[in-house]
């Protein structure tokens, strides 16, 4: 990814933070004649300083064959984004778009069927958290559980490079970037609304 320096996010604890706070991705491996790419949930935890992703796909689908050669991954985790007018600048210039995402780089392991039922139980645990009436694993019926495991395959990656990017305007002056955060907050986009709540937080309200 290409990234100026002024937008280069290299916090590693920022880095996990957005990776879990956006946790449906893009798995990307290289099949036999193109790249392939799925859209799933994909979980984290840090171990010995190294970030670890895991999470599965449906065995019929193609990019499971790429998972036996020990392939190199790319997984994409993307925030809000929104586009920046060029009539809210005091200057002549262009108009661009904002936007937070981080690119994790790695070799596909194959979970065991113990390690894709432990995080099986740790993924569901973990959205179900988030409901009304949460629905954890350990409340799902065992046969429902025997009838869906066969059907997928884990997987983890341990991460080997991070690349980050938040293109936040950080290389506007004052007046133009909370000219910027103002236009965004007036959005009826929510991403838009998202990308100015975190520029306002970046420069702490200070227009100066």
């Amino acid at each position: 990814m290409y990234i100026p320096d002024e937008f280069k996010n290299t916090d590693f604890e920022k880095q996990v933070e957005f990776v879990r706070q956006h946790t449906f991705a893009v798995l990307v491996t290289t099949g036999k004649q193109s790249p392939i790419a799925t859209h799933i949930p994909v979980l984290s935890h840090v171990k010995n300083n190294k970030l670890i992703l895991y999470g599965h796909i449906a065995k019929p689908n193609p990019q499971a064959e790429t998972f036996y050669n020990d392939a190199d991954a790319l997984v994409i985790f993307q925030g809000s984004n929104a586009y920046v007018s060029s009539s809210w600048y005091s200057h002549e210039n262009v108009s661009t778009w904002n936007y937070q995402a981080v690119h994790c780089y790695g070799k596909i392991k194959v979970q065991t069927e113990l390690e894709l039922m432990e995080c099986l139980q740790l993924m569901t645990d973990f959205y179900e958290a988030k409901v009304q009436h949460p629905k954890t694993f350990d409340k799902i019926p065992a046969q429902v559980i025997r009838e869906n495991f066969g059907g997928i395959v884990g997987f983890e990656i341990e991460v080997s490079r991070i690349d980050a990017i938040d293109k936040l305007s950080q290389n506007r002056n004052n007046k133009d970037y909370f000219e910027i955060v103002k236009q965004l907050s007036l959005s009826e986009d929510k991403n838009a609304q998202q990308i100015a709540a975190e520029m306002q937080k970046r420069r702490n309200g200070n227009e100066n």
